[in-house]
């Protein structure tokens, strides 16, 4: 049986749309969750199970005697934002928005579960993998802590993200480093506070604090082989100062970026010694808090180019990419290839979309069909039926 393709966009819309005005944070997926779990069985699929590290589900679909696995994976949840789009669809919960299109992945993934189900034309097992909490990088972790590998085991895992900027219909993908690991810092430099007239009197810390933003710049320029990626970005600086009070407390928080975990470690490593280094200038106490949030994402380099055949043949030449550089943003789905090889792509969300975790953006819908035929074209080429 051969789906309708009209039918299956509109079904298509109307879920993404759905799970839009309904967003759920990380680990709140709770009636997105139900809702996947629910068509899933309605499709007709062998297995399906909830609860899988939180609130995932795995869905498995079985056809002819092949005992080989792939796995799709689509996130989930959405984010603490608060949508300022005039939409008819617009997130119906204060302070949540899926400004990420994951309403997007989670329902073209349910539209490729539909079109293998109903249409068959692989030999082996699918498993369908919807994740919680992407956006903090606890989902994945969560899922293989509940035994996801062992308890659904599979040879191969493919995912997809849409990217703003990037015609609807055209596909970006590249072997090896694909998306950057993130790391997080927390710095507290304590002093002793007082009163703005009189800052001898006391031993405040924001002078030094800004010093240390500044100095923290030249990890990068100087402490870093130039043919290597990293970033290091201040993004907070929190003071318990007021108008005519000089601070006694600074936080600063930021995150780092980089590709190899030698990077990472020298970063760190840096870090440190400029923090205590400035707190010392300036006669206060540093204190660092440096954890590892995000992995880096490698693809498989050979399954990267299974990947972009299946998307010539489905898109044209013309419209698919070999990326020329890596992202530095961060992706959940790397704790994933850590354990099983694969590969991850990026699927053209339109030229003119908003960027990704602004209050205005949306999916664009013209790209549902788009991800789901992804989805399917993986499995039929990979489980090729005889």
């Amino acid at each position: 049986m051969v789906i309708d393709r009209d039918l299956l966009h509109r079904e298509m819309m109307a879920w993404r749309r759905d799970f839009h005005a309904h967003p759920e944070f990380g680990f709140e997926e709770q009636r997105t969750s139900k809702f996947v779990a629910s068509k899933l069985r309605e499709f007709g699929l062998d297995d399906v199970v909830e609860g899988v590290g939180g609130t995932g589900v795995v869905g498995t679909l079985k056809r002819g005697t092949g005992n080989r696995a792939i796995a799709l994976r689509a996130d989930m949840d959405a984010l603490r934002i608060n949508e300022q789009a005039n939409l008819i669809y617009r997130s119906q919960t204060q302070g949540v928005m899926h400004a990420c299109g994951h309403d997007g992945h989670t329902a073209m993934l349910l539209g490729a579960a539909k079109i293998l189900a109903e249409e068959g034309g692989f030999d082996g097992i699918v498993r369908f993998i919807f994740q919680p909490a992407e956006e903090w990088g606890k989902g994945a972790l969560a899922m293989i802590a509940d035994g996801l590998f062992d308890r659904f085991p599979c040879d191969e895992i493919y995912g997809v993200h849409n990217m703003p900027g990037l015609e609807v219909g055209t596909l970006h993908t590249r072997p090896e480093a694909m998306m950057s690991a993130e790391d997080n810092f927390e710095i507290t430099l304590t002093g002793v506070g007082g009163h703005a007239a009189r800052p001898h009197w006391g031993n405040e810390v924001l002078v030094a604090a800004c010093a240390l933003v500044t100095n923290l710049q030249t990890i990068v320029s100087r402490r870093l082989d130039p043919a290597d990626i990293g970033v290091v970005s201040v993004t907070e600086l929190i003071t318990d100062g007021t108008r005519n009070a000089l601070p006694g407390m600074a936080r600063i928080l930021g995150d780092a970026r980089s590709f190899r975990t030698q990077i990472s470690e020298t970063i760190e490593r840096q870090m440190r010694l400029i923090a205590e280094g400035t707190a010392f200038t300036y006669n206060v106490k540093a204190e660092l808090v440096y954890t590892r949030e995000f992995v880096p994402l490698m693809n498989d380099p050979a399954l990267t180019e299974e990947a972009l055949t299946v998307a010539r043949d489905l898109y044209g030449t013309a419209n698919v990419a070999i990326a020329g550089n890596p992202m530095t943003g961060s992706e959940d789905f790397a704790q994933f290839l850590a354990h099983v090889p694969g590969c991850f792509v990026f699927l053209g969300n339109g030229k003119d979309s908003p960027p990704l975790h602004n209050p205005i953006y949306d999916f664009n819908d013209a790209g549902l069909l788009f991800g789901a035929d992804f989805h399917a074209g993986i499995i039929r080429r990979r489980l090729q039926a005889s």
